[in-house]
Parts: structure tokens; sequence; C-alpha cells
């Protein structure tokens, strides 16, 4: 099968966006791993895919797979891409575009500026809706690792996010507890782990750890997660400037009961075709 594809990134988390609309498309978990060998194949964080939708009043499906195969709710800077490269390839003359995604509905808007605001939906705090094992809901949360206990907000943007503070996102010891955090026996679906470091009530620095995808530079849903933590723990202001190894996001969150705002960058690299 011969696949035309675009390579985007959002802040260097970068993508393989397949157009599902105008070409047959069939994948399965080895052809997204073989897409994402970074070696082998084209290399990404994660595998895009734009379908058309099932309801009349969406625009577009937008699915995506992460590295090792699996398709997962949501992402962010994903989402920024997907609205770029929807406009970009003609596919819809709209620059405020619905999509339905495995995590609920959301709303894309490419400004003149060429960014792209997303609104990401109104954050899920529940345990049981992250999901979490983590009885009623509380701002934060204990979780025991071997041989010490962390306090995590927790945190659904349409995919589960655990955020933990840390005094320096530069020493914070991502590459030893991401993988701990990620699969926690407490996260039945696994999590995206965050290391939130606090600049100043409306600035932050954050690494993330994504579930299936390891650390990346950038994370659209983590800087979400990681905000909303901040503003429940009554540290961060209602607009923060979010500070990741790739770049920088503006996100926006009133409280509960609201959408978080997402505005950044996305970037076309190039186009392709691939024979998988």
């Amino acid at each position: 099968m011969r696949l035309r594809f675009t390579k985007m990134h959002g802040l260097g988390n970068d993508f393989v966006v397949i157009d599902g609309v105008t070409q047959k498309v069939r994948l399965n978990a080895d052809k997204i791993r073989a897409l994402a060998d970074r070696h082998f194949g084209v290399g990404c964080d994660q595998v895009l895919l734009v379908e058309t939708p099932s309801r009349p009043d969406i625009d577009f499906r937008y699915r995506i797979f992460n590295a090792d195969g699996g398709e997962v709710e949501n992402c962010g800077n994903g989402a920024r891409c997907f609205a770029r490269f929807v406009l970009e390839r003609k596919l819809t003359g709209k620059r405020t575009i619905r999509v339905e995604t495995a995590g609920g509905d959301m709303t894309l808007k490419v400004t003149p500026n060429g960014e792209v605001e997303v609104d990401m939906g109104v954050p899920k705090l529940a345990p049981a809706e992250v999901p979490f094992e983590g009885g009623e809901q509380a701002v934060s949360y204990d979780l025991e690792l071997p041989g010490q206990t962390l306090d995590i907000s927790v945190v659904s943007m349409g995919n589960p996010h655990a955020v933990l503070l840390v005094n320096k996102v530069d020493s914070a010891p991502v590459e030893e507890l991401g993988p701990l955090i990620e699969s926690h026996p407490r996260f039945p679906k696994r999590v995206n782990a965050g290391f939130m470091q606090m600049v100043s009530p409306s600035e932050i620095n954050l690494r993330v750890y994504e579930r299936g995808a390891g650390e990346t530079l950038a994370c659209g849903t983590g800087a979400c997660a990681a905000v909303v933590a901040g503003r429940l723990r009554q540290i961060l202001e209602e607009t923060v400037k979010v500070h990741l190894p790739g770049g920088t996001l503006t996100i926006t969150w009133p409280g509960p009961g609201h959408s978080v705002i997402m505005t950044g960058p996305a970037t076309t690299v190039f186009h392709g075709q691939v024979k998988i």
C-alpha cells in the first residue's frame, strides 16, 4: 500500500498526517509502528488520520495513534496540525473546524497569523473519568512508588494526565519516574506524566513523558492538564504561558465547568509518499 502523507510538528512534537478522505487507508498496529520508526520509517511521535465524520454537524473525524501502534483519545499539538493540514490540503475552506475524536468533539480555529486556537473542552476531574483509582475527587493524591510517595494531580483532557510539581524541570527525574507513573496500576489505561515547574502565576516550565511515546518536545493536552492542576492548587492565573522543550503554548482556563483554550503554532515540514 502506497500512502501520501505530510510530516508536521507542533513545537517539535512531530506527526505523520494521513488523508483518509481522498485515499484508501488501511492501518494496523504494525503499520503504525513502521511509519513511526525513526530509522526504518518516516519517524514521528504520533500518526494522525483524517477521516470523514460520522455526524452531519462535524467536519472530520480525527484519529491519533502513538508510536507504539496504540490508538489514543486526544492530542493537542496534533489537533493544531490537523487544522492546518485540512486547510492547506484543501479538504475544507473553513477556518473554524469541528472534529470528533475518541475523547469527544473539539473545535479548531486557524487564526489570521497562522496559529491555531483549540477549544480542548471541559477537563474531567473525577477519578473514575480520568480514569484513576483514587476514591473521592480531590485537588491532589498520594501515588506510591518504590521508596517514595508522589503528590500528583490527575486530569483528563480527553486523555489521562498525572501532574507532578517539581523545583526544576531541567533536573527532574523524567526518565526515571515517567515510566513508573505511566504504567502505575492505579491508572487502568496508563497515563501521561507531566513534570511542572512554577516560574510565576502566569508562567510555567513543563516536561511530559507521554503514554506510548516517551518524553516528547511538547504535549498540548499535557500543557492544558498542567494549567488545570495549577489552577486547582490556586497557584496559577487564568492565562498561563507554558514553556516546553520545543516552544511555548498559551493556555487559558477560567475554572471548573469551563473549556480549556490552547493557542500555538503548527508547522508543515514536507509532503511525501511511503510504501508500507
